[in-house]
């Protein structure tokens, strides 16, 4: 077995230190991301609006207004689109932010994305120009 020489040491400790400096710029950056999605009044849970053409769809996002998309969400319980409405072509795109913050849609349900925007975006896209349709609110 050989012996630890002090170049090997030194290389070992700058290897580590690099690793460790990438590991705070990553989260750093992360950071930075999730305040850039926060709203001006500096809610870092809120994303901001937005109203866009999206291949030929317009989609929108806004902060929910009146405590949930359908009264209450499903079986009385909270607010599963975290106090947030996305509209495809003016149809209300049901969305739910999960635990990690990540969000989904009926749509698109088992691949989560990181915002409201991205998930509207995912449902045009995988509605491949079909209309999209109300969501039952019974």
């Amino acid at each position: 077995m050989p012996e630890l020489s002090r170049r090997r040491a030194l290389t070992t400790a700058a290897a580590l230190a690099a690793s460790a400096a990438t590991a705070t710029a990553t989260a750093t950056g992360t950071a930075a991301a999730h305040s850039a999605n926060a709203t001006p009044s500096g809610s870092p849970d809120s994303p901001d609006a937005f109203d866009e053409v999206y291949k030929g769809r317009r989609i929108q996002g806004r902060p929910a207004s009146g405590g949930g998309h359908h009264g209450g969400g499903h079986h009385g319980g909270g607010d599963h689109g975290g106090g947030y409405a996305v509209f495809v072509d003016g149809v209300e795109l049901h969305v739910m932010r999960n635990a990690d913050g990540s969000w989904i849609s009926v749509i698109s349900h088992y691949a989560p994305v990181p915002t409201p925007r991205a998930a509207a975006r995912a449902a045009v896209d995988e509605l491949q120009g079909a209309r999209l349709l109300p969501f039952p609110t019974n």
